[in-house]
């Protein structure tokens, strides 16, 4: 029966490999099940109903991805897209967490359409790789703000806006040393760093008395409090269209990038440089965004921890079938990710940081009119707090330099429109 379903000895693998690869990429990204609830309960969603949606989504996209498109890619919610939905559109645009996982319904809605009609190429193929590599940098910058301002080490100031919180308080420490534990974890070779370091810093939290114990193992939480909880009568809102594209574009430029980087490292593209079965691993993504909004959790999509699974022999959709059947696994252990507080994740947070501003170092910074682009987009989301702001900016900011530097030919028209509707986005609506 494997055989058939997932072409094993054709791949060049089998059960045990498949097996050991799933449970290699588990551990690497098992730490969304501690912070995407985190994030999440920040915008006044339930934690427990949260951590249910988190895993049963990453489950469901999974499963589609491993047996649909046959693919040893994960999904999960993914990072960024969970800190764009509350601190920017619940806590910074004031709509109701309801609102947004609307918003996220029809982005999953759109991007299944665009999948379907073959549209999302032309969409990433317009995009130019400069502003691409700065929206996935600047989240990460984004990110990097959100684990300084939740442990405390940085704060608000009036006078100077930020500065320096009392970093000899516990919550700052334990991030720091979260941080500093999970980088020295990669860099000796442990597939597990990442989720090692949260849970150590919740013993020390709990060796010190800073949290309670409530346990490790239980039945799962109620998903009631999120489940088909959607607003769209406020989602429908003229001002939130722009919510729901960068909902879209972050999450297709995230898939795209993960599915040809993993597709590469397992030698899966095609004679022609493309990748087979492409529409069936974006429908995987798509289809899981929108069940994912529909059980209460942010966008799903592609993890590119799955390049740890691929290292370890992974090649065919078997690999993401084992690390959905841990997902579900993982739902007993609600007790467990209850207790992690925010400076556990903290250095997670920033960890994924410094991978998502990794591409940086493909950004031609020798030409002014390509380079000055990606700042904008990176300075200005941290800044603004927002990354449908960077976004915006960016774009606007590329479209400009483009066209004062005798350069707007080279500026693909799908460019102008969406720089000329940010633009009339700020005039009229912010």
């Amino acid at each position: 029966m494997l055989e058939k379903l997932f072409q094993l000895k054709a791949n060049n693998t089998d059960f045990r490999t498949e097996f050991i690869a799933g449970v290699t990429t588990f551990l690497t990204m098992a730490y969304i099940i501690f912070v995407n609830p985190a994030i999440l309960a920040d915008a006044g969603m339930d934690r427990g109903a949260v951590f249910v949606a988190t895993c049963l989504a990453a489950a469901i996209g999974c499963f589609i991805m491993g047996f649909v498109a046959n693919y040893p890619i994960a999904q999960a919610p993914g990072m960024g897209l969970n800190a764009f939905f509350t601190y920017t559109v619940v806590l910074g645009m004031g709509h109701t967490w309801q609102v947004a996982l609307a918003a996220v319904f029809m982005s999953g809605v759109l991007f299944i359409l665009l999948s379907i009609f073959k549209i999302r190429e032309l969409i990433i193929n317009a995009i130019p790789l400069a502003l691409r590599t700065g929206i996935s940098a600047g989240i990460g910058l984004f990110l990097a703000l959100i684990a300084l301002k939740n442990s405390g080490i940085v704060v608000d100031n009036p006078a100077t806006l930020v500065s320096m919180g009392d970093i000899t308080q516990f919550p700052a420490v334990m991030a720091a040393l979260g941080f500093f534990l999970t980088i020295a974890l990669v860099h000796r070779g442990y597939k597990a760093a990442v989720m090692i370091a949260i849970l150590a810093v919740t013993v020390l939290g709990l060796i010190f008395g800073d949290i309670q114990y409530a346990g490790i193992v239980s039945t799962p939480p109620s998903l009631a409090p999120t489940f088909m909880q959607l607003d769209f009568s406020g989602a429908l809102e003229v001002g939130l269209l722009s919510v729901v594209f960068a909902f879209l574009f972050v999450d297709l430029f995230d898939t795209a990038g993960t599915l040809v980087g993993v597709a590469q490292r397992a030698d899966l593209m095609g004679k022609d440089g493309k990748i087979p079965r492409l529409n069936r691993a974006l429908l995987a993504d798509s289809t899981a965004t929108s069940v994912g909004a529909v059980l209460g959790t942010s966008s799903t999509t592609s993890y590119i921890e799955s390049v740890s699974g691929v290292s370890a022999g992974g090649r065919t959709g078997l690999t993401a079938v084992v690390v959905g059947f841990l997902f579900l696994l993982a739902l007993f252990f609600s007790p467990l990710a209850g207790m992690v507080p925010a400076y556990a994740t903290a250095g997670a947070l920033f960890y994924v940081a410094i991978l998502m501003m990794s591409g940086l170092v493909n950004i031609d910074w020798r030409d002014l009119t390509e380079a000055a682009p990606v700042v904008v987009v990176c300075l200005l989301m941290p800044l603004t707090f927002s990354i449908a702001h960077g976004i915006a900016l960016g774009f606007i900011s590329f479209a400009a330099i483009k066209l004062f530097s005798g350069k707007g030919r080279d500026v693909h028209i799908s460019v102008w429109i969406l720089a000329a509707l940010f633009i009339l986005k700020f005039v009229f609506m912010v």
